[in-house]
């Protein structure tokens, strides 16, 4: 059979072309991020090639700290499939914009809290530091275990 021409792609192409795997594609259909796709009558899945641009954004959106319950607000119907104006095609605002500055708010309160994570542990190895339990009694201790 040909590689679905015109049709589209079946899976082991689209997985291929956007760098994931097969099971990735079925994991995404059920999850709603990726439309069923039409079946050859022998039973094979045919996408449509724009199918490899989607995984490639949702592909992005997870690197950049996106859920892939986040990544589904973003490709509703609506939203990013409809490309809509600024505000959102129903004046919320919900798009990529606003989520991007949400997402970013959270990933500077995370660096935030592992860089005291980091100050921390570099204290108790410059503290000689190599015990838990006899580092906890010693008054000089650097790390933060709660009081009694």
């Amino acid at each position: 059979m040909s590689d679905g021409g015109a049709a589209g792609l079946r899976s082991g192409q689209v997985a291929a072309a956007a760098g994931v795997n097969p099971q990735t594609l079925r994991y995404y259909e059920r999850r709603g991020l990726l439309d069923r796709p039409v079946r050859t009558p022998g039973g094979h899945r045919v996408y449509p090639r724009e199918t490899v641009t989607l995984l490639r954004v949702i592909k992005t959106a997870q690197r950049l700290g996106f859920t892939l319950d986040e990544v589904a607000a973003l490709l509703e119907p609506g939203t990013a499939r409809r490309r809509p104006g600024p505000g959102g095609p129903d004046g919320t605002g919900a798009g990529l914009a606003d989520r991007a500055r949400s997402k970013l708010a959270e990933v500077e309160a995370r660096i935030e809290e592992l860089s005291a994570v980091a100050a921390t542990l570099r204290s108790a190895l410059a503290a000689g530091c190599d015990d838990l339990v006899a580092c906890s009694a010693e008054p000089a201790c650097p790390l933060p275990f709660p009081a009694p």
